[in-house]
């Protein structure tokens, strides 16, 4: 990733749970990998982002509103215009950097 990039980029993460659960998450990630996420983890409890994305599954684990979404990633051009996704069903597949980077680079 060129420094314009890097300059240019901001990552985000989206998920069904609570302020409460995500720091929770964030502090057990941290305490496993001595790093701490250098990158917001965004709450969408009541699944507004989720289903604008189109990624709401109805068969993930949890039930009711605790939903689990289809895996994805998305890269969002600056008009907020989706120029790549990479959605599975299977959330032990997900994209490569290689991907990612590639679809960043195809922004410029």
């Amino acid at each position: 990733m060129t420094e314009e990039q890097k300059h240019d980029t901001e990552i985000l993460a989206v998920s069904p749970d609570t302020k409460e659960n995500l720091q929770t998450m964030m502090d057990k990630i941290a305490a496993e990998d001595s790093v701490m996420s250098d990158f917001p983890f965004l709450s969408d409890i009541d699944l507004s982002v989720i289903n604008r994305y189109g990624i709401f599954n109805p068969d993930g684990a949890g039930g009711g509103r605790f939903q689990v979404p289809h895996p994805a990633t998305f890269v969002i051009d600056k008009e907020g215009v989706v120029r790549w996704s990479f959605i599975e069903v299977d959330y032990s597949i997900r994209p490569t950097n290689e991907q990612i980077l590639e679809a960043l680079e195809g922004l410029h």
